[in-house]
């Protein structure tokens, strides 16, 4: 999504100046083109031969210095820019921002900008804390800008509370919803993660290689896409994306009754969990001890959580479920699709290379009524792009 966009980055004059040259690398290895802004006190902690060096252009401190081409620097600047990033943004500038005020290039540009900002606030404490800071962050949020939250810990000054500048990927990852149509605003998307736990005694458990990942990246494009996401998880080692609403579980019967709880509120359901088919009829209380000979387990089918979500779908709802395979893809698939009565089913085969458990890529099939579309292999999140984009249509269709 940063592929071929322009990005603002002002640095201003604080101590978490150096992260800035982690996010603008981040930017430009990303593909986006970036333009950086310093503020004469930012260049007293960070050289600007350190950005125009990372992004290959001249970096702006004084409004009146001489350009090789006749324009006005910050109007052209902040015209051509598709997201105004402040990172470090110190007390002083969040009060420029929040009163309007232009006394130099970085903010002079910022007042000229009309693209979406968002600053990442790194002070003192004390700063933070003081009521002329939160009330310039209160005007700020009024207005639009996404302010990332600083962290606590201990800062520079040997102080310990908030106002450490937040970490590069945080700053990255706040910037998404920025640079995507909201084409799903005032929806509500509920999806499943990751594997089940069933537990055999209170050491063991049955589960499987799921790691999450793709549900949670579909749950980040809809984030993005200004869904309003609720995401059902199993047991996953991922940090769940910001900003979505986490419900986690652990067995086969607690999903189900979180889907079942939550499902009527939903206008979306995607089920990518890769949810138990079966769990131990008993559980032992006490560690099963090992003893001669082989151990037989009874096992007894747990709920099938899409097949519920198809058989009870309001008219207005879509539902897409997943289907991983090892043989048979598209018919396996296509019953799927028929008896859970889901509206779209994203089948991947276990057999490809590419495909699968763990991996940060996917190659999947969309099988619908209408037919089935093969995808080239491509990052899981470029897939939960793809997949939101059917189900979009879908929810549109059913609109209509």
């Amino acid at each position: 999504m940063l592929e071929g966009k322009n990005i603002l980055v002002g640095v201003t004059g604080g101590i978490a100046a150096y992260k800035a040259a982690a996010l603008v690398s981040a930017l430009v290895k990303a593909g986006a083109g970036v333009d950086v802004l310093m503020t004469r006190n930012a260049t007293r902690f960070i050289a600007p031969l350190t950005f125009s060096t990372l992004t290959g252009r001249q970096v702006s401190v004084d409004t009146f210095a001489r350009v090789e081409r006749y324009e006005v620097e910050h109007v052209s600047l902040a015209k051509k820019a598709d997201l105004f990033v402040i990172a470090p943004a110190t007390a002083n500038v969040l009060a420029k921002m929040a009163w309007g005020l232009a006394d130099d290039m970085l903010t002079t540009t910022l007042l000229a900008a009309r693209c979406p900002k968002l600053a990442a606030p790194a002070m003192n404490t004390g700063m933070w804390d003081n009521p002329a800071t939160q009330e310039n962050l209160e005007t700020l949020r009024r207005r639009g800008v996404v302010l990332v939250e600083p962290g606590c810990g201990r800062l520079a000054c040997g102080d310990e509370g908030r106002g450490r500048m937040a970490e590069p990927e945080e700053i990255l990852e706040a910037m998404e919803p920025l640079l995507t149509p909201h084409d799903l605003e005032g929806r509500t998307l509920l999806v499943t993660a990751g594997p089940t736990r069933e537990s055999l005694d209170p050491v063991r458990y049955l589960t499987n290689h799921s790691t999450g990942r793709m549900g949670y990246e579909i749950a980040r494009a809809a984030r993005n896409r200004g869904a309003k996401v609720v995401l059902v998880t199993g047991p996953s080692g991922l940090k769940p994306p910001a900003g979505v609403e986490v419900l986690p579980v652990t067995s086969a019967e607690e999903m189900f009754r979180a889907v079942s709880s939550r499902m009527a509120e939903a206008d979306l359901v995607v089920k990518a969990a890769a949810v138990a088919d079966y769990t131990p009829a008993h559980v032992s209380g006490e560690k099963i001890k090992k003893a001669p000979g082989d151990l037989a387990l009874e096992l007894r089918r747990t709920t099938d959580i899409l097949g519920w979500a198809g058989a009870h779908k309001a008219p207005d709802q879509v539902v897409v479920g997943f289907a991983m395979e090892t043989r048979d893809l598209l018919e396996n698939a296509r019953k799927k699709l028929e008896s859970k009565k889901a509206d779209l089913i994203v089948a991947n085969s276990l057999r490809t290379e590419g495909a699968g458990f763990g991996g940060d890529t996917n190659v999947v099939t969309l099988i619908s009524p209408e037919g089935a579309r093969e995808l080239p292999l491509m990052s899981k999140y470029q897939v939960a792009c793809r997949v939101l984009d059917e189900a979009a249509a879908l929810l549109k269709a059913r609109k209509r």
